[in-house]
């Protein structure tokens, strides 16, 4: 059976950290989606959910210096599960999407991810 892990978002950038590892620049930044639905009272209402994002520069990728707050991007990577013990010694885990494919988009453009 083939398997696949594969994720896609359209959202907004929420914080940006850019920096270096090895010879290699690596981006770190959250992305913000929203999931927008009426109550049962029929009040609109929407969830926004919260995603770590981590993009290594090269092919796919736009230039880093274009990723700010607010700026509209799509993504399309894999989901990463990490397990560590936090320094008051209690398992933890998170989350993260590894990119592998990232653009910038306004609010009415649609992408698709081309793996």
């Amino acid at each position: 059976m083939e398997q696949l892990n594969k994720v896609e978002l359209r959202g907004k950038i929420g914080s940006v950290r850019i920096g270096n590892f090895g010879d290699q620049t690596v981006a770190h930044l959250s992305v913000a989606t929203n999931y927008v639905y009426k109550t049962k009272d029929g009040t609109p209402a929407a969830e926004i959910t919260w995603h770590n994002v981590t993009a290594w520069k090269g092919m796919k990728m736009p230039d880093f210096s274009f990723l700010k707050k607010g700026t509209g991007i799509y993504v399309c990577g894999r989901i990463k599960n990490t397990k560590y013990i936090s320094q008051d010694g209690s398992e933890r885990s998170s989350s993260e999407v590894i990119a592998s494919e990232m653009s910038l988009v306004e609010d009415n453009l649609t992408s698709e991810c081309s793996f």
